[in-house]
């Protein structure tokens, strides 16, 4: 052998290796896909102070205090009444159900009030699960809700300052009174975990069976293509029920994280929503070649769902086409409905919705892996 240096031969290397890269068009792929796609969700999808909160109103009269009230929240950029709730009842589903962030109740003599001088109150209730998604919008009522009564009150505003400044706004900050973050983070942290380890190994499920030989064998047995995948995703449920067990306590135990809602409905919808991931992952490996391709293709997944699901930033804080986008992941759904049943004590009425998006996510990857695994058969 020549140990002498050959630019001839590590051009021959060289060669072999952007061979074979454009052969492995996955890792290729990653190397040009994630980085554009890190620029392109954190550069115009991540917002901390989200805008255009839908919020309900709760208001029995139209008069003119009202209507500047109503306009001068909206025109802080904070507030899109897209509701108007004929009841307190109403309201309540609405911002449990998490169709609005807030609820804004104008009692009936408000006017009346704010006419003689007295002291008339407001409420606003916002749905504090995210407190950083509601913090932007709250700071800003006290001032607003002043200017926009002195406005209304014309050239009277100096002879009535006083009456204007005894406005009284009165915020309740629902679920998570205190704003503290573990309560958002932590029922949350359970389905990153659950999405990050059951994909992952059940990715490698069959390109496990390939790289060691084995898969000959399995196409052998006398088993159709549904008894091998539920063969390969049902251990792992056992997996998953351990790692929901575990952290569950951990938030009850550690972080004193509220159980307001149904036991029995917040295990079903975990169940739903583990049995997506799995089905997720073996449809990953059925089209893997290898089990390093199945890790690429599973971060290539994981990365743009725990930035669009409402994990890390408000999901409301992104802009439309992000919304849009973060909906075809089932993180999202599930992060909705474990807060909302944890933190909001919701019924099945309220998740029903998400819950029922799980369940499709369930027989869209259930149907195309066994599609693709009847390709692998020839």
């Amino acid at each position: 052998m020549n140990g002498a240096f050959s630019l001839a031969r590590l051009a021959a290397l060289l060669a072999k290796e952007f061979i074979q890269m454009r052969r492995d068009r996955i890792t290729f792929a990653m190397m040009l896909g994630v980085p554009l796609m890190q620029l392109v969700l954190f550069g115009f999808a991540i917002n901390n102070d989200p805008k255009a909160l839908p919020a309900a109103l709760v208001a029995t009269s139209n008069d003119h205090f009202t209507r500047a009230m109503v306009s001068a929240l909206e025109t802080t950029g904070y507030y899109r009444f897209d509701h108007v709730a004929t009841s307190a009842a109403e309201a309540e589903a609405l911002i449990q159900s998490g169709e609005v962030a807030f609820v804004v109740t104008i009692p009936a003599d408000f006017a009346t009030r704010m006419a003689r001088g007295n002291r008339p109150q407001i409420l606003i209730e916002a749905d504090a699960t995210d407190p950083s998604a509601s913090s932007g919008a709250i700071s800003t009522l006290g001032t607003v809700a002043q200017q926009a009564l002195l406005r209304e009150l014309g050239l009277e505003a100096a002879a009535q300052r006083s009456a204007a400044g005894s406005l009284e706004v009165v915020v309740h900050r629902r679920y998570n009174p205190e704003g503290i973050s573990q309560y958002n983070i932590v029922p949350g942290l359970l389905g990153v975990i659950l999405q990050m380890t059951m994909v992952m190994m059940t990715s490698m499920a069959l390109t496990r069976e390939s790289e060691r030989g084995t898969m000959e064998n399995l196409l052998a047995m006398p088993a159709n293509p549904l008894e091998i995948m539920l063969g390969k995703i049902l251990p792992y449920l056992v997996v998953g029920a351990v790692q929901v067990a575990v952290v569950l306590a951990a938030a009850k135990l550690l972080f004193g994280v509220p159980f307001a809602g149904s036991m029995t409905l917040l295990m079903s919808a975990i169940l739903v929503f583990v049995l997506s991931l799995v089905l997720l992952g073996y449809t990953i490996s059925t089209a893997a070649r290898s089990q390093m391709q199945a890790m690429q293709l599973t971060f290539f997944f994981f990365l743009p769902s725990l930035l669009l699901s409402g994990f890390m930033f408000p999901y409301r804080g992104m802009p439309g086409w992000a919304q849009v986008l973060g909906e075809i992941f089932p993180l999202t759904h599930f992060l909705r409905v474990i807060r909302a049943i944890m933190l909001k004590g919701a019924d099945f009425a309220a998740v029903s919705f998400e819950i029922g998006a799980l369940v499709v996510f369930i027989l869209a990857y259930a149907a195309l892996a066994l599609l693709r695994f009847r390709r692998t058969l020839d």
